[in-house]
């Protein structure tokens, strides 16, 4: 939905299981319908699309963009971001460390996100009168899971196919008039994990002289213009629970992108698990959360600084007889609006943080509330249906905007 002064929320598909463009679009007609006419029966409602390959494929069809584009007329709907993070299968087998794959270092996600950047600037509305025109935003993994990663030559190779990528969306813009933007996603034990390292990345490959000259070459822009479509193009989708998950502090993290420059071009407003004290009944409940699905990094602080573990697994099976002694930060997307969990606690006051500074002065244009984890969601904690929880979180968000 249009908050006004070019910030929109909606929240992301990915939670509705389809990986054809005909499960997605059934979805829509199931899901998304519903969740607007319980939150705004009348208005325009955004729509956070999560497109796999395949879908993306299928809606690549002429016949069947246009059908889609006359049910977002009919619907009073729009769609201003793509999650492109997960490019195959997203549920009900297992993803794990798959679902980076393939990563930057692979000619197949560039292709696949140029793809997605087309499909959105044809899908974007057309600016109205008196308004500042819709950009688009599309989500994508952090670079590649970091066990995965070789030497210099990987961080070259992402590089290059990033750069490419700029090229194609500025070639985009002239086309169409309409400005999209990638938007990398931090996430633990990937190649950008914490703020420290986006900062380090883009000062050292993406917003330097050397990406500009490569830029130049791409585009044929100018110096000028050149070192601006990279800063228009490329910033990252600063997900909330990550951000938790790997003990940022919100206001810190967020003057850091804002002092280098890097755009937040989608916030993804999401919480995660928080162990305060390790004692038998919090790990004990903690099991539950093991699904055979999804990775659910663990990062974990104790005095003696950071651990962190790949897996939900390797972090129980590292325990000592001090377990109480440490705190656990767990990478599974809970609804944003409990902030307890029985017997441990959500990272729902980092959300709150976060969208307080949001109230002063906008973090992101793009607001995507992003609980995907509903179907390995321990029943207890779901509330009803997929359709109550997803309206909640929304309206969850507005109260805290207004606040």
């Amino acid at each position: 939905m249009n908050l006004g002064a070019g910030v929109h929320l909606t929240y992301c598909s990915n939670i509705h299981p389809g990986e054809s463009w005909a499960e997605v679009r059934a979805n829509l007609d199931l899901h998304v319908v519903a969740v607007r006419d319980r939150l705004m029966p009348e208005g325009d409602f955004g729509i956070g699309l999560r497109l796999s390959a395949r879908a993306a494929g299928e809606l690549s069809e002429p016949a069947v963009l246009a059908e889609f584009r006359d049910f977002l007329r009919r619907q009073r709907m729009y769609v201003f971001t793509i999650n492109g993070f997960p490019y195959g299968t997203f549920h009900g087998t297992r993803v794990k460390e798959d679902v980076y794959l393939p990563d930057w270092r692979d000619a197949e996600r560039l292709r696949y996100t140029d793809q997605l950047a087309d499909l959105l600037a044809a899908l974007l509305p057309d600016a109205r009168s008196g308004e500042p025109a819709v950009e688009g935003s599309v989500s994508t993994v952090p670079g590649a899971f970091k066990p995965a990663l070789g030497g210099p030559e990987d961080v070259a190779l992402m590089v290059e196919h990033l750069l490419r990528h700029v090229g194609h969306l500025v070639a985009l813009r002239s086309r169409t008039g309409k400005l999209v933007a990638l938007a990398l996603e931090p996430e633990p034990h990937c190649f950008l994990e914490t703020v420290a390292e986006v900062v380090d990345f883009f000062a050292q490959h993406l917003h330097g002289a050397n990406a500009a000259r490569r830029t130049m070459a791409l585009t044929g822009l100018d110096h000028e213009a050149a070192t601006r479509a990279l800063h228009d193009h490329l910033g990252v989708c600063l997900d909330l629970c990550h951000a938790a998950v790997e003990f940022e502090d919100a206001a810190d993290c967020i003057r850091r992108l804002d002092r280098a420059g890097i755009r937040v071009h989608k916030m993804q407003i999401s919480a995660g698990l928080r162990l305060p004290v390790l004692d038998p009944e919090s790990l004990a409940a903690l099991k539950r959360f093991d699904d055979p699905v999804y990775l659910h990094q663990v990062v974990q602080r104790r005095a003696g600084g950071i651990v962190r573990f790949a897996d939900l697994p390797a972090a129980l099976a590292s325990l000592d007889g001090a377990a109480g002694d440490r705190e656990w930060r767990v990478h599974f997307h809970v609804p944003i609006f409990l902030d307890r969990l029985a017997p441990f606690a959500s990272t729902q006051s980092f959300v709150r943080d976060v969208l307080a500074i949001h109230r002063e002065k906008a973090v992101s244009p793009h607001l995507e509330v992003e609980t995907y984890t509903w179907d390995v969601l321990p029943e207890p904690f779901r509330g009803g249906s997929v359709d109550e929880a997803v309206a909640r979180e929304l309206a969850w968000v507005q109260a805290e905007l207004r606040a």
